[in-house]
């Protein structure tokens, strides 16, 4: 059996007298695109900040790659090869299409004044190495928006925002990618754009982890593997997405249907 890459064991997180994750066990596989589904306020985000070190746990345990990362920082689980994007952008658009971007890999950066005095040379080769690395990541996303390098991010259309927004997660070269509904505020048209984005992107750079939260089923049955239902903090359902949609606690928690009789 493969021994998973992001394990949560007993994973509660509560705020207040509000449990908004309740002893939670959920496993995500080496190179899986797992989807993560669930109403809204059943802990899907909440699940995120506590894997990401946003939050501590109240209780349980969360192992990357069978090493416990509870209490962990967001830095710590950062160089640990696991980033993320949020459903509200979270770009600075006065800056440059390339300093957004550059930002996702600043732990690579000497930013210290010895450097900054000293070592001029290194720091050039060190912008000018970030520059290709950034340039190749967006024109593989496209090639119109890798020409806007310098530009500011405030000019970009809603989808190129996202691109630029998954570069950024992406520029690491992270082992594990968690997508905080990438569709929010987009089109049909340009979620299932996104969508072929993701995955041609994935297959160039390798089959790195996903986990995805989306609302949108269509994008649920089209690119993930396997798929996990929460509900008030408590997983109710796991498998395949026709398993979890012909599931009546799923028809009733999440699609709004009345279940079987």
């Amino acid at each position: 059996m493969k021994t998973p890459l992001l394990q949560a064991n007993g994973l509660t997180m509560r705020f207040g007298g509000l449990t908004a994750l309740d002893a939670l066990d959920l496993s995500v596989f080496d190179g899986e695109i797992l989807g993560l589904l669930g109403p809204n306020g059943s802990g899907k985000t909440t699940f995120f900040n506590v894997v990401t070190g946003l939050y501590a746990p109240s209780a349980g345990d969360i192992l990357l790659d069978g090493r416990d990362i509870r209490g962990n920082t967001p830095q710590q689980v950062y160089r640990a090869g696991v980033t993320r994007t949020f459903q509200r952008s979270r770009l600075s658009l006065t800056m440059t299409v390339f300093d957004n971007v550059a930002i996702g890999n600043y732990q690579h950066f000497e930013l210290g004044l010895f450097a900054n005095l000293f070592q001029r040379k290194q720091l050039r080769q060190e912008y000018e190495r970030t520059v290709e690395m950034v340039h190749a990541l967006l024109n593989t996303f496209n090639k119109e928006l890798a020409a806007k390098l310098f530009q500011p991010a405030g000019g970009l259309s809603m989808i190129d925002r996202r691109r630029v927004e998954l570069c950024r997660a992406l520029i690491s070269k992270p082992r594990l990618l968690l997508l905080d509904e990438p569709s929010a505020g987009m089109t049909h048209d340009e979620t299932n754009e996104l969508m072929d984005d993701i995955l041609q992107v994935r297959s160039q750079l390798g089959p790195f982890t996903i986990v995805i939260i989306e609302h949108e089923m269509n994008v649920i049955q089209r690119i993930t593997e396997r798929c996990v239902v929460l509900n008030y903090g408590k997983k109710i359902a796991e498998g395949s997405y026709a398993e979890i949609t012909a599931d009546p606690q799923v028809q009733v928690a999440y699609l709004g249907q009345e279940a079987a009789a």
